[in-house]
């Protein structure tokens, strides 16, 4: 019976050596009015009226304080959590400092570290409906629940102006004062003039103040980028459409209970400014061993023997190692005696996206074989960055390397003939050049030449006949493809064929807005690239007298009206009117018989 009893001494003994934490958690920036919930959190039981609360000056304790206890088994490991919370009301704005507050634990005492919490006026700035109820039910009044500044979306950039290759952070940051509930699909900018790289990291929500305003803020994506041009490079708006959730009070409230709340939803498409990057170029006057490298760096080398046999294999390593554009750094140049065979230079790297940059390491690995014996002196490896902070460049230099090649111990360099080598002579041996035949050689003819024979002057003629096919397919091609609405109207086929691809993407995700908003592209791109009709002019009416010119039956042309509706009215209507499945294969018909029509 004592083994059922294993498991509980285990625990027993995993809560005793478990190092005893107490920590407090409450937001750094509040608004007047607003509650502040502060916690203290023990990872084991304090003793019995042991803990002390600190003295929350410049705080009213509305509620609390309120003990938990909490139980966590995360892969097969038990946590116990012991919390004290208080509910605190602001007096009046300042920074305000919550005191330490103590704990003992097996006679020990503990303390928790002061925590800051500023507290703002937002003064008259309007009125957040985060978890607030009204009266009133009707879509318009849930509709301005949500204030227009309660929900901004922001691109921030860490500088506006950078060298380029410098890198530069970019968060595209949401701010929010009601409940989000979720999203309903993005569109990210493309970053055109940089190189763009996202940083994978979890990023907690946290509360700032923005425009006299505390906003909840939560980093949507995260990205480096590396600026590839010069000039003013204007980064194109992102857009976001986010889900709140409104609680008001019901207008139906239950016969028996009375009162009762209803939720709503409230979308909102939220559109982030356009943000210009001045880009500067790198100072002129850059030496020969710079290739694009920014930041701060480091280089080290691994020098091989200084003795070497000749024919023998060896490797000249140099790491470079820092931050800034790493991904960009090339292997500095090694220059070798031409009697040394070089081969491919190996690199291994190990890299780490921050917010500062791409920080790690990029090793690169020389391979070589001295050929010949001798002495060498090896000039050292350069390598050159740009500081972005002293706005000055850097030449690194490895140790410079000699070399002594011994002769090779099986004799095989005095075997090879190499050309280059630091010693040219060559000998040439009693053996080396055999002696001339003198005399008539007794030599005729095996067969006739193939040289001016039949065969030969059928497929000259043959290849003749084919150059000149090519050349004439060739010029017709060309032509073909200066004829602008020619190429047009042949590729119009294939886009379209390219965008109910894309659509059906769409129609197996089940995202409605962007299936019809991609049929919407493949009908009336077909048209314009199809007819020559310039996009300022593509209406109903023009591609109805368009068709009825190129003898389109009224039946076919009342098809492509048709379905333009039915993709409008299904894109900005809630209410689904038809399934996505039969409008995409009716635009896929729709083609196929216009295609059919016109090749006749």
């Amino acid at each position: 019976m004592w083994l059922l009893f294993l498991p509980v001494l285990f625990h027993t003994a995993a809560f005793a050596d478990e190092k005893v934490t107490f920590e407090v958690k409450a937001p750094m920036m509040v608004a007047k009015g607003e509650a502040v919930r502060v916690e203290f959190t023990l990872n084991a039981k304090p003793d019995d009226n042991s803990f002390v609360a600190p003295s929350f000056e410049g705080f009213d304790v509305i509620a609390g304080p309120v003990f938990s206890e909490g139980i966590q088994i995360i892969n097969g490991q038990m946590t116990r959590s012991y919390t004290i919370t208080y509910v605190l009301l602001p007096q009046q704005e300042g920074t305000f400092t919550i005191g330490a507050a103590t704990a003992r634990v097996d006679k020990t005492e503990y303390r928790t570290k002061t925590l800051p919490i500023e507290v703002v006026d937002e003064g008259q700035t309007g009125q957040s409906s985060s978890g607030g109820s009204s009266s009133g039910s009707s879509p318009a009044d849930v509709q301005q629940q949500v204030g227009k500044d309660d929900i901004l979306l922001r691109m921030e950039l860490s500088r506006r102006t950078a060298f380029k290759g410098e890198p530069i952070r970019a968060a595209l940051k949401l701010y929010y004062r009601v409940n989000l509930v979720g999203d309903s699909g993005s569109k990210l900018p493309t970053f055109n003039g940089f190189w763009a790289q996202e940083i994978e990291r979890q990023q907690q929500p946290q509360r700032e103040r923005y425009n006299g305003r505390v906003y909840e803020t939560q980093i949507v994506r995260e990205y480096l980028l590396y600026p590839q041009q010069s000039g003013v490079i204007t980064i194109e708006p992102a857009e976001l459409n986010v889900i709140a959730q409104v609680v008001v009070q019901s207008s139906n409230p239950d016969p028996f209970f009375g009162g009762g709340h209803e939720v709503y939803d409230v979308r909102r498409s939220l559109r982030t400014a356009p943000v210009e990057v001045t880009v500067r170029d790198l100072p002129a006057g850059a030496p020969e061993s710079f290739s694009g490298a920014v930041g701060k760096f480091t280089m080290s080398s691994n020098l091989p023997a200084s003795t070497l046999a000749a024919n023998s294999a060896a490797t000249y390593t140099v790491k470079i190692a820092g931050t800034g554009n790493l991904s960009f750094v090339q292997a500095p140049k090694l220059t070798l005696p031409s009697s040394f065979e070089q081969y491919n230079v190996k690199t291994t790297e190990s890299m780490n996206t921050t917010a500062a940059g791409t920080t790690g390491y990029r090793q690169f690995e020389y391979p070589f074989i001295a050929r010949a014996e001798g002495e060498y002196e090896i000039p050292p490896v350069e390598f050159t960055y740009f500081n972005p902070d002293t706005k000055q460049y850097v030449t690194l230099s490895a140790q410079q390397m000699t070399l002594d090649v011994t002769p090779d111990a099986g004799g095989g360099s005095a075997q090879q003939v190499v050309t280059g080598l630091s010693k040219e002579d060559v000998k040439l041996l009693g053996q080396d050049i055999r002696f001339i035949k003198l005399g008539r050689g007794n030599l005729h003819l095996q067969r006739p030449p193939f040289m001016g024979s039949a065969l030969y002057f059928l497929l000259l003629a043959l290849i003749v006949a084919l150059f000149g096919g090519a050349y004439v397919a060739l010029r017709k091609r060309i032509r073909d493809r200066q004829n602008v609405v020619l190429m047009r109207g042949k590729r119009a086929n294939k886009v379209a064929v390219q965008r109910f691809r894309l659509a059906a993407q769409y129609m197996r995700a089940e995202n409605r807005h962007a299936f019809y908003e991609e049929m919407l592209r493949a009908l009336w791109g077909y048209m314009s690239d199809k007819f020559n009709i310039p996009v300022a002019n593509l209406t109903k009416e023009n591609v109805r007298e368009e068709l009825h010119k190129r003898g389109i039956s009224q039946e076919l042309s009342q098809c492509f009206s048709d379905l333009i509706s039915r993709c409008d009215e299904a894109q900005y209507s809630p209410v689904a009117g038809a399934r996505m499945s039969d409008i995409y294969n009716e635009g896929v018909d729709f083609i196929s018989k216009l295609e059919a029509v016109i090749k006749r």
